[in-house]
């Protein structure tokens, strides 16, 4: 299983809990979160998706951390069972 099925499995749950789940890139940052998942009530959740087994590189880490600092809401999926039920 690659990680796109994992990231195709997350945004087709995503728009079914009436959200959207967008690509997030940066032109200067390497590390940012794979995905902005945005909920009904305003509920914003960055999303770091790897394949089955696969870790966040010591950047992206830190990245995360980081975020959480700041009161942020993010999330490493790696499995199809995690997309599928991922819930606010």
């Amino acid at each position: 299983m690659l990680e796109r099925d994992v990231e195709r499995a997350l945004v087709d749950r995503v728009k079914a809990l009436g959200g959207t789940c967008e690509k997030f890139t940066s032109p200067t940052k390497r590390s940012v979160p794979d995905r902005i998942v945005t909920l009904p009530g305003g509920r914003i959740i960055f999303v770091e998706v790897k394949a089955p087994g696969k870790k966040p590189t010591e950047l992206q880490t830190r990245d995360h951390e980081r975020r959480k600092a700041l009161g942020c809401d993010v999330r490493v999926i790696d499995n199809m069972e995690d997309a599928r039920a991922f819930a606010p």
